[in-house]
């Protein structure tokens, strides 16, 4: 916003050209004439437009960048970010990358010559030269589970994804599993790292060995749940309970085990991560790690919208807490549960 009642839309709309046309003059960029160019820096003269760094709110715009929109965990966060944007009299532009790196030169024209305020960013790779060029258009950005390792310039918002793994694992222990197998999503993204921590260090502090033929890591949809867990019923010793890294990829190991006639939680436990409307869907409902997916989403839009408005710099990560809602896909192991389905409870610690 510049001075009081001056917007970049009325500078626009006096100057009869589009928004981003003023948001290139605003910030130095090619691609406007000269005489449209003194046309629009006569105007801002004129109504006292107050510059800045950038044009502040701008055009009222946030891209919001995720893999996909196909999974209920996509969904749930787009609500979380669209209703943060609204509440803050911003529009969100949604842009799908289909597990591609974003951050190429086009993207980022196409980004400035829209004049977005931001971007936030969810599990989607960024080049090191679309970083570079963010920063340097001082394009606020805000990461939601950040793809890669190393230091990131800019903030980020992800679950206690460390925590989870580990609450989920210790669920299973307390109940008297020991062999316990891990299926998470795709191993470069810092959350699957963290959850797949978690679940080892778990093991580690009840003294139970992290068998490395238990874990699997892979696609977080379905289809990836069905292989994966198909992979780990199939061995000569098979688990006797599976955690997912997702509500979608848990829902894959249900179909593995109904193929091969074993029952959930009767023969085997499951649990996933997420906490999708997908686990009350299916049966047996599903024991699962909630994250606050919309809370995120609205977090990171939140930062990202009031970075653009001259907003104090967040800290540089932001976690928000998991836990364990228990349902009905998770029992005592086959074995310790006396006649009628009663569990025998275990006071020795795990061996």
């Amino acid at each position: 916003m510049g001075s009081r009642g001056v917007t970049i839309a009325e500078i626009a709309e006096a100057a009869g050209v589009s928004v981003p046309t003023v948001s290139k003059v605003l910030n130095g960029r090619k691609g406007v004439s000269a005489a449209t160019r003194r046309a629009v820096e006569r105007l801002l003269d004129e109504r006292g437009y107050e510059r800045r760094g950038r044009p502040g709110p701008g055009s009222g715009l946030i891209d919001f960048v995720i893999s996909s929109l196909d999974t209920q965990w996509a969904t749930a966060l787009l609500r979380g970010a669209q209703a943060e944007a609204a509440r803050l009299g911003a529009d969100l532009v949604v842009t799908t990358t289909q597990g591609r790196p974003v951050g190429t030169p086009d993207w980022v024209e196409h980004l400035a010559e829209r004049g977005s305020d931001g971007v936030v960013l969810v599990v989607s790779e960024l080049l090191d030269a679309g970083r570079a060029e963010l920063e340097r258009l001082h394009v606020p950005v805000v990461l939601v589970d950040p793809v890669g390792s190393g230091s990131q310039p800019f903030a980020t918002v992800a679950a206690t994804d460390w925590a989870g793994g580990r609450d989920a694992t210790e669920h299973l222990i307390r109940l008297g599993h020991r062999r316990i197998g891990f299926i998470t999503g795709p191993i470069e993204q810092v959350c699957h790292r963290d959850r797949l921590d978690g679940y080892q260090a778990a093991m580690r502090r009840f003294d139970l060995s992290a068998d490395p033929d238990l874990v699997r890591h892979g696609n977080s949809l379905v289809d990836g749940g069905r292989r994966l867990g198909a992979e780990l019923l199939d061995l000569a010793q098979p688990p006797t309970a599976i955690i997912s890294g997702s509500d979608e990829q848990a829902y894959g190991v249900y179909q593995a085990a109904r193929e091969r006639g074993v029952r959930i939680p009767e023969d085997l436990s499951v649990v996933g991560f997420d906490d999708v409307e997908l686990c009350q869907w299916i049966s047996p409902q599903l024991t699962t790690v909630r994250q606050p997916l919309a809370a995120m989403a609205r977090e990171a839009t939140r930062m990202v919208i009031e970075l653009s408005r001259g907003g104090v710099r967040p800290t540089p990560r932001l976690e928000l807490a998991t836990s364990v809602v228990t349902r009905a896909s998770t029992a005592p192991p086959p074995g310790t549960r006396r006649p009628g389905g009663t569990a025998r409870h275990e006071t020795r610690s795990p061996a």
